[in-house]
């Protein structure tokens, strides 16, 4: 959280700063199995705007957002742009804007940034303090940059869409316990979704998984069941919703789902879901059939992060939307990190923020077989 003394301390740069840097762009479409998918830039150092920090990054982690920015920049290398990618970023502050209330120069912070404006895969990053949290003081950079996108998407989610109840120590309603399921495996985001379900509410938390290894990391996530998601997911759950006494475990009702892998599974979420209850989503899936909800008056739900900066900036910003949440939530993250209520996802550390480290981290979440985030340090 901010010092009392932020707002007095310098906002200028504490030492001269470089006109160039180095960064990883886009400069050609290729697929990422191909090594120039990604290219090494040389490029000016931002200068921050009234509002923004300038944050000298020291680590970086690769979210699917990536691949997927990266697969969508075929029109904007052949108007010849060079879009440098990256939504994850800790480092230290080290110049401000003159408008900037919430931080100074060599604050250590961490945030997922914004899609309007160049990514994070770059040595300096200029970005909305609004959007920015005080890092953890109790974990290195490294793992710090696993946690804001999938922090941000899986809170959001969570408590904005599906709307558990956040803090209450039980679910929604406390007469009516209820279960949350986590569908996508060892990702990022479910990572954080379990944890945040824990810690925060009282619901019984099922997650799927594939691979032994899977299942293990979800059960050091938190959740109290982990399912395997290659299998009909209606018939496990009904399996535990058996009374103790024939072998399950009164599991309560699923009133709460989330998914980040979607496609083809209509059917049988609709068959384990209760009346009334709740579907968030955060995939593109290709074969979704959203009748399948309708007899049980399920309520589909749709979270993407970079909502609030997209429609909360700018003159026509809406007044409904609020980015600064973002920080809020972000602040909040910290808190439960350096309080030990939720833990980093980091999967795996790899060394030096360039072309070739990068284009590998795109290829092996592309693959899909990453537990965890991967996170390059500088």
């Amino acid at each position: 959280m901010p010092s009392p003394e932020a707002s007095a301390r310098p906002s200028a740069p504490a030492a001269p700063l470089p006109a160039t840097m180095h960064a990883v762009a886009v400069t050609e479409a290729y697929p990422a199995t191909d090594p120039r998918c990604l290219t090494d830039v040389v490029t000016g150092v931002p200068a921050p705007g009234p509002h923004d920090l300038l944050v000298k990054v020291a680590a970086v982690s690769v979210n699917p957002i990536d691949t997927k920015m990266r697969r969508r920049a075929a029109a904007a290398v052949a108007a010849g742009e060079q879009p440098v990618l990256g939504y994850d970023a800790a480092g230290t502050v080290v110049a401000a804007g003159t408008g900037v209330t919430r931080f100074a120069v060599g604050d250590a912070v961490f945030y997922a940034g914004s899609q309007l404006r160049p990514g994070t895969n770059s040595r300096f990053h200029a970005v909305d303090e609004r959007l920015v949290g005080h890092a953890p003081t109790s974990l290195p950079p490294e793992d710090a940059a696993s946690l804001p996108l999938t922090s941000l998407t899986a809170w959001e989610a969570l408590f904005e869409r599906l709307g558990a109840g956040l803090d209450s120590g039980v679910a929604p309603d406390p007469g009516s316990p209820a279960s949350l399921l986590v569908v996508g495996g060892a990702g990022g985001v479910p990572s954080i979704m379990v944890q945040l379900a824990r810690a925060l509410t009282g619901l019984t938390v099922i997650a799927t998984a594939g691979r032994d290894r899977s299942r293990s990391w979800m059960a050091r996530m938190g959740a109290h069941h982990v399912i395997d998601h290659r299998k009909g997911l209606a018939e496990q759950i009904a399996a535990l919703q058996k009374p103790v006494a024939s072998g399950g475990h009164d599991l309560p009702p699923v009133r709460f789902v989330f998914s980040s892998q979607s496609s083809g599974r209509s059917g049988d979420l609709a068959a384990l879901m209760a009346p009334a209850s709740h579907l968030c989503l955060i995939d593109d899936p290709e074969s979704f059939d959203l009748g399948a909800f309708k007899r049980k008056s399920v309520s589909l739900h749709w979270e993407s992060m970079f909502t609030k900066v997209i429609y909360g900036s700018g003159t026509d910003a809406d007044a409904t939307v609020d980015p600064a949440s973002q920080g809020r939530i972000l602040d909040r993250i910290a808190d439960l990190v350096d309080t030990g209520r939720i833990v980093p996802t980091t999967g795996e550390v790899r060394e030096g923020m360039d072309a070739a480290t990068l284009a590998g981290a795109h290829r092996d979440l592309e693959a899909g077989h990453v537990t965890g985030k991967i996170v390059v340090r500088v």
